[in-house]
C-alpha cells in the first residue's frame, strides 16, 4: 500500500535505498541517459526548499513551475511540498497572456522556468503588474534580457540553499506536513473562457495511489521503468509519475515530445502514459507497413491477428485458460511476428500503457490488445486526480472505459450526466465560489459534464460530452468526438473538427497529415503539383476526391445523419498561438468556428 506523504517521499526513499535510481533524463550534449538516485533527489530537493525559505516562501504560498519535463520539476515540486507550499505547474507551451492570468490568479511569487521560451514569456509577465517576484532558470544556456536583475539560474539558487542555514527548519516543516495540505493548483485547459484552478490536496493523491494499488495488483512491480511522455502539468502524468516513484518504478523523463519515437526506442520502457492520439499514430504506422507486405505475408499476418485476437480477447480478457493448441500458436506468433512489431516501436517490454484524455477507438484498442500491447484505457479528470475508471487486468470490455476505482461513488442523473463523489475528488476551484456552487450537487457530487451509463457488470461507457453535443436543424443529435476519432484513425488525416450545430447537415474541417501528401501525389500519379505548395495541392479536385472516398469509407457504418456531406482541407495546422488549441492540444471549437467562418459558410452555400 502507498502511504508515504509526497513531502517526505525522497527523504524516506533515500533512507531505504540511497543509491537506487529514481529518475533518468537524456543528456542531449552526449546523447546518453543519466541517472539520478534517491540520495541526490533528496539532497537537491532539500536545497531548493531551503532556498525557497530564504526567499520568503511560507506555508500555503504558491510557487510556479513553467517548464517542459525535466528532473528539476520534481526537485522543485517536492521542495514546495516539504514547505507545505502549493505547486502550480504551467504548460511549457503557454503564452504570456496565459501565464500572466495564472500568476495573478494564484498569486505566484516565484516561478521556475525551463528553457528560453519559458524564460522569455515569464520575463514579459514580470514586466507587468502580475505580482511575480523572481524567476529561477533551469537551463544554464538561457540568455538573460539586458535589464533583468531579478532572475537567477538554478545552480545559483541551490547555492542560496546551501548557505542559508535553514535546513533544520525545512526538516521541521517537512515532518509537520499533513494529508489535508493543499498540494497543487492545476489550471484546466480552458476550452471556453479563462482556465479554472483545480485544487488537489495530498489526501487526493494518497487516495488515488491506494486505489491504483488495488487496480493494478499483479501488474506493476520493482525493476520496471516508466517513460514520462505527457507533460508533468497533466494530472495523468503527474499522478502516475509519483505513483511510480512511490512503488520503486524508475521514471525516465522525455524532454522533447517530438523526440518520443527516438527516446522510446532508447529506453524501451515497461510503461508510459499517453493520449489516444499516440496509439492512433502507431496503429496507422503499423497498418501502412503491413500494406507494403507481399500477398503471402499479408495472409500470414491476417492469420496471426486472428490467433492473437482469439487468445487475448476471447480468453485472456476473461481470465480464462486458452486451449493448448491456441496457447502454443500464440506463443509462436508472439515471438516471431508480434514481438517484431513491438520492437520496431520500442515497446516490446511493455506491461502497462495507461491511455486517457480523449476517445480511443475500439478498432485501435482491439488491434493493440490482440498483438499483446497492454493498453490500459481509462477515463478521468483533473478534478478527480486523474483516474475515475480504467481497464482491469482481466474482464475489460471493448467500448467501455473500464470499471470505477475503489472508493469512488458515481451516479447517472436524469440528463445522463456522470456525477462523482469520493476521496479523489477536488475540494473545488481556487477562488471560484460561483463555479464551485455550480460544480457540485447539494449532496456533494461533482458534475463531470460527461454523459454515460454503466452496464450490469459495472463497466462505464461514455456516450458524449454534454457541452460538445450538438443538434442539426433536422433535430438529430450528433456526438462530434465519435466522428472526429474515426477520421483521425486514417493514415491521411491528422485532425478533424466536425460542424453541424443548427445546420442542415454535418460538415468538417480536415487537417491532412501533411507528411503523407508527397506520397499521395506519387500514388495518384499527379506530377503537376508540388507538396511545397500545400494550399494548391489540397484545393485540387483530384486530392479532394481522394479524401471524399476515404471519408465515405470511414463512415460507411455510421447513421446517414452523422455522415459528412462536405468538408474543407486546410493547408495549415490549428495552433495554440492562434488560440485554436489548448495546452493539451484539445480543439477550441468556438475559436475554430470563428476563424474559419467563411469556409464553413461556403460549405452550406453550395
Amino acid at each position: 500500500m502507498s502511504n508515504i506523504h509526497l513531502a517526505r517521499l525522497a527523504q524516506e526513499k533515500a533512507g531505504q535505498s540511497a543509491h537506487q535510481t529514481a529518475l533518468r533524463y537524456r543528456d542531449y550534449k552526449v546523447s546518453q541517459w543519466k541517472s539520478i538516485d534517491w540520495q541526490k533527489l533528496d539532497r537537491i530537493s532539500s536545497l531548493v526548499a531551503a532556498a525557497l525559505l530564504e526567499q520568503g516562501i511560507v506555508p500555503e504560498d504558491r510557487i510556479g513551475i513553467f517548464s517542459q519535463n525535466k528532473p528539476e520539476c520534481i526537485y522543485c515540486e517536492t521542495a514546495g511540498y516539504a514547505l507545505r507550499a502549493v505547486a502550480v505547474p504551467l504548460y511549457a507551451t503557454s503564452t504570456t497572456a496565459q501565464i500572466e492570468f495564472i500568476i495573478k490568479d494564484a498569486a505566484i511569487k516565484i516561478m521556475f522556468v525551463g528553457e528560453q521560451y519559458q524564460y522569455d514569456r515569464a520575463f514579459e509577465a514580470l514586466q507587468g503588474d502580475c505580482g511575480l517576484k523572481q524567476i529561477v532558470i533551469f537551463d544554464p544556456e538561457v540568455r538573460l534580457h539586458r535589464n533583468d536583475r531579478q532572475s537567477v539560474y538554478f545552480n545559483r539558487f541551490l547555492n542560496i540553499g546551501r548557505l542559508s542555514g535553514r535546513h533544520q527548519e525545512v526538516q521541521t516543516l517537512r515532518q509537520s506536513c499533513k494529508d489535508e495540505d493543499l498540494a497543487n493548483i492545476l489550471y484546466t485547459s480552458g476550452t471556453t473562457g479563462n482556465p479554472k484552478g483545480v485544487m488537489l490536496r495530498h489526501s487526493n493523491f494518497r487516495a488515488i495511489f491506494e486505489a491504483m494499488d488495488k487496480k493494478l495488483e499483479g501488474i506493476t512491480g520493482k525493476n520496471q521503468s516508466s517513460m514520462s511522455f505527457l507533460p508533468m502539468t497533466h494530472i495523468l502524468e503527474k499522478a502516475w509519475a509519483y505513483y511510480c516513484l512511490e512503488n520503486d518504478i524508475r521514471v525516465d523523463i522525455n524532454l522533447k515530445p517530438a523526440d518520443i519515437q527516438m527516446t522510446i526506442k532508447e529506453v524501451r520502457p515497461s510503461m508510459m502514459c499517453s493520449v489516444p492520439r499516440f496509439w492512433e499514430k502507431v496503429y496507422a504506422g503499423i497498418q501502412d507497413a503491413l500494406s507494403q507486405y507481399s500477398p503471402f505475408m499479408q495472409k500470414v499476418m491476417r492469420r496471426a491477428l486472428k490467433i492473437g485476437r482469439a487468445y487475448n480477447i476471447d480468453f485472456q480478457r476473461h481470465n480464462k485458460r486458452a486451449p493448448l493448441l491456441l496457447f502454443l500458436q500464440y506463443q509462436l506468433i508472439s515471438l516471431t511476428v508480434f514481438n517484431k512489431i513491438k520492437k520496431t516501436v520500442g515497446i516490446e517490454n511493455g506491461v502497462l500503457f495507461p491511455t486517457a484524455g480523449a476517445k480511443l477507438s475500439d478498432e485501435v484498442c482491439l488491434f493493440m490488445r490482440s498483438i499483446g500491447i497492454p493498453i490500459c484505457y481509462g477515463y478521468g479528470l483533473t478534478e478527480s486526480t486523474a483516474t475515475v475508471a480504467c481497464f482491469d487486468r482481466f474482464s475489460w470490455r471493448p467500448g467501455s472505459v473500464g470499471t470505477l476505482i475503489e472508493g469512488l461513488q458515481a451516479r447517472i442523473d436524469e440528463n445522463g450526466e456522470i456525477l462523482l463523489k469520493g476521496p479523489t475528488i477536488t475540494c473545488g476551484y481556487y477562488h471560484q465560489p460561483q463555479a464551485n456552487k455550480e460544480a457540485f450537487t447539494e449532496d456533494g457530487f461533482f458534475h463531470t459534464g460527461d454523459a454515460g451509463y454503466f452496464d450490469t457488470e459495472g463497466h462505464l461507457f461514455l456516450t458524449d460530452r454534454l457541452k460538445d453535443l450538438f443538434k442539426t436543424s433536422n433535430g438529430k443529435y450528433i456526438v462530434p468526438q465519435n466522428i472526429e476519432s474515426a477520421l483521425s484513425n486514417d493514415r491521411y488525416i491528422d485532425q478533424a473538427v466536425v460542424i453541424g450545430d443548427q445546420r442542415k447537415f454535418v460538415s468538417a474541417l480536415i487537417i491532412p497529415d501533411y507528411q503523407e501528401i508527397p506520397n499521395l501525389l506519387d500514388k495518384l500519379g499527379i506530377n503537376d503539383l508540388s507538396a511545397d505548395d500545400m494550399a494548391t495541392c489540397l484545393a485540387d479536385p483530384r486530392i479532394c476526391h481522394f479524401f471524399e472516398d476515404r471519408i465515405r469509407h470511414i463512415q460507411k457504418d455510421m447513421a446517414g445523419f452523422e455522415q459528412i456531406r462536405r468538408f474543407v482541407l486546410l493547408p495549415e495546422n490549428f495552433s495554440m498561438e492562434k488560440g485554436e488549441l489548448t495546452n493539451t492540444l484539445k480543439t477550441k471549437r468556438k475559436v475554430i468556428y470563428e476563424h474559419y467562418i467563411d469556409q464553413i459558410n461556403q460549405m452550406y452555400e453550395l
